[in-house]
């Protein structure tokens, strides 16, 4: 089985005033050096164990691929280390490796030795690697006439053909069409099962929060939060629609799930509650009931307009449902300091049996990226129990009406 050891990882690339600096440097180098070091990636350290899945999260320029490079070795870092044990299989840029002018099947014999194959392993397992492209005739056409994902399916195809100790894969999936996404996932999750130890960059929170056990922050080139999926996408997206004057702070619920809030604070939620037909207070709800979910907002600043949204997840911090008073038409203009408002939103609880959360949002306009005057993940949590409808499996009661001709 495989695992990843990183210490201390850094890289850093040297950048100079003008070409004439470059050249100066070389030829008198007991002159000093004539550049500056540009930090991508600084002080870096987790480990992976053998079976572990890891998510790595962050904006563009965080750092992603660039920490992917160091670890399969195609970049070598400045400082730090590296540990791999196991065969290793890396989907990184796409297309990464394969020649335009040689065709899908040989540019797969290729890879496949780069990655430990031996050439009649490949010949061997090339139906698999064909069936599961699925590509058809293109594989013996040149690659330069490929699309973007019908080199991913290759690519991915080869790399993942033979389970490997250790399977690290960028965004590269996400250029392949809705098909294929599940396929390749089905597959992640099948050799998960079987102890693959993984490492996946996505912007994907479902695919994060789905496959991986745990998820790594990246913010400029450091570490900035490492932790349970759910908690380290809540903290990044805190994280995205922080501005001036804004905060981001965590705390422990008593179940022991880290909830995460951010905003400007110029209005919070005083209160929030789930309440039955009779306007009670409830913490646990039967499939399809009545339902009303109240929220008191307590506005500390004049606000030009004001508005509220909800999402509803699941335990896995999947979203279930979410909308808010900007897309329902229900958006308040000219909310003064110091007042209190209260929303009542009614509906029926048609969700399967299990615990859910409520997300709250309060904004200026339809999301939270402008205007974020406060952002709260696990504000509430309920449970929903199957009491007296017919037995079902699933997020959703969609319980259908039967007719049956014969």
């Amino acid at each position: 089985m495989g695992a990843i050891i990183v210490k201390q990882l850094g890289k850093a690339y040297k950048q100079y005033g003008n070409r004439w600096s470059r050249l100066g440097e070389w030829l008198l180098p007991f002159r000093g050096p004539r550049h500056q070091l540009k930090w991508v990636i600084h002080d870096i350290s987790f480990q992976l164990a053998p079976g572990e899945a890891v998510g790595i999260i962050g904006v563009n320029g965080a750092g992603k691929s660039t920490l992917l490079k160091l670890i399969t070795g195609t970049t070598q870092p400045t400082t730090g280390s590296v540990t791999i044990t196991g065969r290793v299989a890396a989907l990184l840029e796409l297309g990464m490796g394969f020649h335009p002018d040689f065709t899908g099947r040989q540019n797969a014999y290729m890879a496949g030795q780069l990655i430990g194959l031996t050439v009649d392993e490949i010949s061997t397992l090339m139906p698999q690697i064909e069936a599961f492209a699925d590509i058809g005739d293109y594989i013996d056409q040149p690659v330069r006439v490929y699309s973007s994902g019908m080199q991913m399916r290759l690519a991915f195809s080869v790399a993942t053909v033979k389970r490997p100790d250790v399977l690290i894969v960028d965004e590269a999936l996400s250029v392949g069409d809705a098909y294929f996404q599940h396929k390749s996932f089905d597959r992640i999750r099948d050799y998960r099962q079987q102890g693959t130890t993984l490492l996946i960059v996505s912007h994907d929170r479902g695919a994060i929060q789905s496959i991986c056990d745990r998820a790594i922050l990246l913010d400029g080139g450091r570490l900035a939060h490492q932790g349970k999926p759910e908690e380290v996408m809540d903290y990044y997206n805190a994280v995205i629609a922080e501005r001036e004057g804004s905060s981001i702070a965590q705390s422990v619920t008593d179940d022991g799930r880290v909830q995460t809030s951010s905003g400007s604070r110029e209005a919070t939620v005083a209160d929030i509650a789930l309440l039955d037909e009779h306007g009670a207070p409830i913490e646990v709800a039967n499939v399809g009931a009545a339902v009303q979910l109240r929220v008191r907002v307590q506005a500390h600043a004049d606000l030009p307009r004001l508005v509220l949204g909800y999402m509803i997840k699941d335990r896995l911090g999947q979203p279930i449902y979410g909308t808010n008073t900007h897309h329902m038409e229900q958006a308040l203009d000219n909310v003064k300091a110091g007042e209190q408002i209260e929303f009542r939103f009614a509906f029926p609880l048609n969700l399967g049996p299990g615990s859910y959360s409520v997300t709250t949002a309060l904004t200026s306009n339809e999301t939270h990226l402008a205007n974020n005057y406060e952002w709260r993940d696990l504000a509430l949590l309920f449970i929903v129990m199957n009491m007296n409808r017919k037995e079902f499996v699933g997020t959703s009661w969609l319980e259908p009406q039967i007719e049956i001709s014969r």
